[in-house]
């Protein structure tokens, strides 16, 4: 889970009554994910492709969409699909240049 304010057990006791959100936090066990870690990244790339691939359209039934994913799922699998994970630090210089202030800027 990543560390937005919402994932955390009080926001349960925000949308439910007390004895409801204690019932659901017995329940859960919740991993934090790094702040920074690249493979959060990955997975937030992977959903979006699942997404685009196979959700962009109305399913009509839970079942339909279990097999869809399934599917779709088996054909990832087989075809090795891998995500391309290039970003060094050149790239971040270049992507976010404001934070790089340029050697004509720094004083010594």
């Amino acid at each position: 889970m990543d560390n937005l304010n919402t994932h955390k057990a009080a926001s349960l006791y925000k949308a439910f009554p007390p004895s409801e959100a204690r019932r659901i936090i017995k329940r859960l066990e919740i991993h934090y994910t790094p702040k920074h870690g690249s493979w959060l990244d990955m997975a937030e790339i992977e959903l979006n492709i699942m997404t685009r691939q196979c959700l962009s359209r109305r399913i009509s039934t839970l079942d339909k969409l279990k097999c869809e994913l399934s599917a779709w799922e088996m054909e990832r699998n087989r075809d090795t699909a891998k995500i391309q994970w290039h970003f060094q630090t050149g790239d971040a210089r270049e992507k976010l240049i404001s934070l790089y202030p340029t050697l004509s800027s720094v004083t010594f």
